[in-house]
């Protein structure tokens, strides 16, 4: 084999060996688009924190005049240290490795605040500056003045948020890290790929998610129609849920009307006619109980079974205790003599002298109600 067969074997040698070092070269570049968000909202209050305590007490110089600056050294210290997250976690042991958090988030906004305490003047750390109300306000008008002024803009923090999440993301959780050889591939995977963006399919919702997080969002969607939860036959949305079940849904538990006179029931609202027909009786006599004091209990059964008997229509309309205090007053003077006078107590033996009156069950119209009194 001559010296430049030799050579080219080895040089193709070396570019398999290179090809396979190397890989699938296209990255799949779906991330975790609500927790990037969230990190892009985090920087501006993160930077309006740093110009803040950098500047207090200074009487020369203003947040609005350091922001530039601090703007650009607060994004490198970010991409440096997310850069180096990973080698840093690696090297924590025991109790701190189990403290250390994977959420994204809180790992930006602890990097953040990392670099407000190092921008922090001498005034800011021998003051009790860092714990007053003022502190917070000021930095509150900071970032509005940024937004107002779109100093920062959305998409360039949105740009700077993705890249910091696939840099402290190592575990792969909020960004996928799936590579490919062909453009192809790519394509067929990003049509299942678990970070694809979404839109809730709710009618009035326009929540935007990852895939990963239909299951979630729909849990939680005011929008998502579904059964009552007290398991009355209507569907509604979700946000409609707790006014339906508190006003107009037929399972709301309610009192019976009758519960000042004794009546214990409670009974879904959609069912309260059926249970005061059904109790008719009982309420009559408990109304009855209320009034004549002295009867006997069986004395005035009897008393409630024959105004039910004679007036159940009249009776039937009476829906609460002080309507049917007032039927009872018209239609116990219009019962029959003998029940309307009913003997109340012992009758008299056959000593008694033909004088003696019997004592009669007076009408709610001889006494005096609680309310007309």
């Amino acid at each position: 084999m001559t010296l430049d067969a030799m050579g080219s074997d080895m040089e193709r040698v070396h570019e398999e060996i290179e090809g396979e070092s190397r890989g699938p070269s296209i990255h799949c570049d779906l991330y975790d688009t609500e927790i990037s968000h969230k990190i892009a909202q985090m920087l501006l209050p993160g930077l309006a924190t740093a110009c803040v305590d950098n500047t207090t007490g200074d009487i020369f110089r203003t947040p609005a005049l350091v922001a530039v600056d601090l703007r650009k050294e607060f994004v490198e210290y970010l991409t440096q240290r997310s850069e180096s997250f990973v080698a840093e976690t690696a090297i924590l042991e025991g109790d701190l490795a189990a403290e250390a958090s994977d959420d994204p988030y809180e790992i930006i906004a602890d990097f953040a605040d990392d670099f407000a305490t190092l921008k922090r003047n001498l005034f800011g750390r021998i003051s009790g500056w860092l714990l007053s109300e003022k502190r917070e306000d000021k930095i509150d008008d900071i970032v509005q003045e940024m937004e107002l002024s779109k100093f920062w803009a959305t998409d360039r923090r949105e740009a700077i948020a993705r890249t910091l999440l696939k840099n402290v993301d190592f575990k792969g959780a909020f960004h996928c890290v799936m590579k490919f050889d062909a453009a192809e591939d790519l394509a067929e995977h990003v049509t299942s790929c678990g970070f694809r963006s979404m839109i809730c399919a709710n009618e009035g919702c326009n929540a935007r998610f990852t895939a990963a997080h239909l299951e979630k969002h729909d849990f939680t969607c005011p929008f998502k129609v579904i059964p009552c939860e007290q398991n009355c036959s209507e569907s509604l949305m979700r946000r409609e849920m707790d006014r339906h079940c508190i006003t107009t849904c037929p399972m709301k538990l309610v009192k019976c009307p009758f519960y000042q006179v004794g009546c214990q029931s409670t009974v879904p609202q959609g069912t309260l006619k059926q249970h005061i027909h059904d109790s008719l009786r009982d309420h009559v006599l408990r109304v009855l109980q209320r009034f004549h004091k002295e009867a006997s209990t069986a004395d005035l059964k009897r008393q409630a079974e024959q105004l039910e008997l004679s007036f159940s229509s009249e009776l039937a309309l009476a829906c609460d205790v002080k309507s049917l205090t007032m039927a009872l007053k018209d239609l116990e003077a219009r019962l029959p003599q003998p029940e309307a006078n009913m003997t109340i107590g012992p009758q008299p033996d056959a000593h008694t002298t033909s004088d003696a009156e019997p004592t009669e069950v007076s009408s709610p119209a001889d006494i005096n109600t609680d309310h007309e009194s």
